[in-house]
């Protein structure tokens, strides 16, 4: 019985109708197993990896691709292991299948990390089986053939594709363990491998959920609540409904939806809808929220205690000194450049949808649950995302376009503007942090406190991260304020401004030692590992090795006339990353004029998209540090749109330099971790440079030099 049910995680093979090999592999396990042959009685499996007798490899990916290179990152895997060609290797993009697939989602930073042995495992089996295939066909040992871009080949000069093999392949019993490759002996991990989806985004392909189209379906824009705490009291479509293209006008949960031929049409439409809002809850203004998080910082006797080491009260109280800091980082949008959009058919006992979801089995749960339907009733076509950082994990606007399908019995695209995306909710939280630190006559941190107050964060702190285990005496504890402004995961959570906070205020403490920021740190990771306090997460040798690359790497001690260095350090999403930021004086104004990056995210796939990721990661932290705000009146967002809202510009954009840690270790995470230690290392610099200490986000509201 165990046995049996244990084949639900093996790796299956089975020869294809009309010729090929095909090899699934589990997404369930924690480890990836050998493979068993797959008859008309064997369970299901979950994903393929077939060989056509042309000799094209197709791998079908069940993660939505947002830009993170997954769709390139996972067949590259394959192919390594498999010795194809990566000329003739081909991916498409899976539907959501949650029989087949498991974690087919896109958030964490952890689609490799969770995938690298299953896909390793499925390429370097169907390489076997082919070696074998070959071997038996010639009537020679299978150690003396090899393999090479798609060929098998023996030592007396013979030589056949994968495609020629492919049926006897299929014949051919699957290896209960496999031999993996050496990290040495990878030709194709590790180096630039262009995106899979670069020619057709280049040449305008429908990827993308903007670019998706049914026949016959309808347009629809809705509008919602204006203000954060009102709900819909009566509105008046007589007006709308006179204009072109308009074919419905309906309402459905606090919202107005619009309906008609075209996009362009029913946002003209919505103009003219009359509607009454009434409020529903207290609306809220930013100077509300800025009293709200003083408020919980100074009622620490409320607070949620996450972690206590030592005895924090004696140690203040007998501290040589005491450092004390808070900082403020303001709610922000995600600003995908693809605004949020789906398409839904409802079929009365089904329904159909797509679009660019990163939790579309979340999606599909929902919307089962909203229209009363079982779960496999609901099937959702995976479109590429032009962006997400953690707005795609919502599933609103999906359930948007699933109930509005359902009420007017009609295909429809749902289609948000800018205004609507930006103003629609799903910030990052609002946090305030307190930090506090006791040195003994040493300069020695003898205690530690942190205070994390949010709204609608829950846990704004990480109590076992970085420095928690290196001080004998810390203290971890969080508020939270639950408003009607809705909240969620924004690229890097919590971590994307508490490394910030937590970087400035040990650079601030380093200063108040006599010490150099980078020696007070590794001073803390030694105590840490000769003489560590409760539980540690982290790896201290990698938290030291990226720390001892970028200082190398960015000249670290080394004097620069003119350029101020800032040094930061984070662990999240199971990486390491430290930053070195260069800082210059331009006309009075300090300028960030370098950002040196040192990563270790374990074995890197691909050079090329792993850099674009530190490089999109290190941009995204700069232009949000520096500018990112979004600020409410009666509940009503100020910030609505680009020419209200301060992104990045092109020509504020440094030089970006990155080093990867080639540790050999399975990757890990690295969509998320670069971008936490960026405003960290910035503020550090500009304070070098100005003498201007940051405690704000944004940076650039703090001082008329910033701007």
């Amino acid at each position: 019985m165990k046995n049996a049910q244990s084949r639900r995680d093996f790796l299956k093979t089975t020869a294809l109708t009309g010729g090929g090999l095909v090899l699934g592999f589990s997404w369930f396990s924690s480890k990836a197993f050998a493979p068993v042959v797959i008859t008309a009685n064997t369970l299901p499996f979950n994903a393929y990896l077939s060989i056509a007798p042309s000799g094209i490899v197709t791998i079908f990916s069940p993660n939505p691709e947002i830009g993170q290179g997954i769709k390139t990152a996972f067949p590259i895997i394959v192919a390594e292991e498999l010795d194809a060609d990566w000329e003739k290797v081909q991916v498409e993009q899976a539907a959501l299948d949650t029989k087949r697939f498991e974690r087919q989602l896109t958030g964490g930073s952890g689609a490799i990390k969770h995938s690298w042995e299953r896909l390793r495992k499925a390429g370097a089996t169907a390489r076997y089986m082919l070696v074998e295939a070959a071997a038996k066909k010639w009537s020679v040992p299978a150690a003396e053939c090899t393999t090479s871009k798609g060929f098998v080949m023996h030592s007396s000069g013979k030589k056949l594709s994968y495609g020629e093999l492919a049926n006897e392949a299929a014949l051919i019993t699957p290896p209960k363990d496999i031999k993996l490759k050496a990290n040495s002996d990878f030709s194709l991990i590790g180096t630039s491998v262009k995106g899979v989806d670069n020619n057709a985004i280049l040449t305008g392909k429908p990827l993308f959920g903007m670019d998706y189209k049914r026949d016959g379906m309808l347009y629809a824009v809705i509008q919602r609540p204006p203000a954060f705490g009102q709900k819909l009291k009566s509105f008046d479509a007589t007006e709308a409904k006179k204009m072109a293209g308009v074919v419905d006008v309906v309402s459905f949960d606090n919202k107005v939806a619009v309906v008609g031929k075209s996009t362009w049409q029913t946002m003209q439409a919505r103009k003219a809808l009359q509607i009454v809002w009434e409020n529903d809850k207290p609306l809220e203004n930013s100077a509300d929220h800025d009293r709200i998080l003083k408020e919980m910082l100074n009622s620490s006797e409320k607070a949620t205690v996450h972690r206590k080491d030592g005895d924090v009260e004696t140690a203040f109280k007998s501290a040589h000194k005491i450092v004390e800091s808070a900082y403020q980082c303001p709610f922000l949008p995600h600003n995908a450049m693809e605004p949020m959009n789906f398409f839904a058919h409802f079929k009365g006992d089904s329904i159909e949808m797509a679009g660019p979801s990163q939790t579309p089995e979340a999606a599909q749960k929902q919307v089962a649950k909203l229209l009363n339907l079982p779960p496999d009733k609901v099937t959702i076509e995976l479109t590429r995302m032009g962006g997400g950082f953690g707005r795609r994990l919502n599933t609103d606007y999906a359930l948007e376009a699933a109930e509005l399908s359902s009420i007017i019995k009609a295909p429809v695209k749902v289609t948000w503007t800018r205004e609507d995306d930006m103003a629609g909710g799903i910030y990052r939280p609002a946090v305030r942090y307190r930090f506090k630190a006791a040195l003994d006559k040493m300069g020695n941190i003898t205690a530690f406190m942190l205070h994390g107050a949010s709204i609608n964060a829950g846990n704004a702190t990480r109590p076992d991260n970085f420095p928690a285990g290196a001080i004998d005496n810390l203290l971890v504890q969080s508020s939270d304020y639950k408003s009607p402004i809705t909240t969620g995961p924004w690229r890097a959570p919590i971590t994307n401004f508490l490394a910030y906070a937590e970087q400035a205020f040990l650079d601030e403490v380093a200063q108040a030692a006599g010490k150099d920021p980078i020696q007070l740190r590794m001073e803390l990771l030694e105590k840490a590992q000769k003489s560590p306090v409760g539980k540690i997460t982290y790896d201290i040798n990698r938290f030291k090795e990226v720390s001892k690359l970028v200082a190398e790497k960015a000249g670290w001690g080394k004097k620069k006339k003119g350029v101020s260095l800032g040094f930061s350090v984070y662990f999240s999403h199971a990486s390491y990353v430290a930053q070195i930021a260069e800082v210059i004086l331009v006309k009075g104004k300090p300028v960030v004029k370098k950002v040196v990056a040192a990563v270790d995210c374990g074995i890197v796939i691909n050079e090329s998209s792993a850099k674009n990721q530190v490089f999109g990661a290190i941009v995204d932290g700069l232009g949000h540090a520096m500018h990112g705000n979004m600020t409410f009146k009666e509940g009503v967002p100020q910030q609505n749109n680009y020419d209200k809202y301060r992104l990045i510009r092109y020509n504020e954009v440094p030089e970006i330099e990155v080093h990867f840690v080639n540790n050999g270790i399975d990757p890990t995470g690295l969509g998320e971790p670069a971008l936490p230690p960026t405003g960290g290392a910035i503020a550090n610099a500009i304070y070098k440079t100005t003498g201007k200490r940051l405690y704000n986000q944004p940076f650039a509201e703090q001082s008329t030099t910033l701007g």
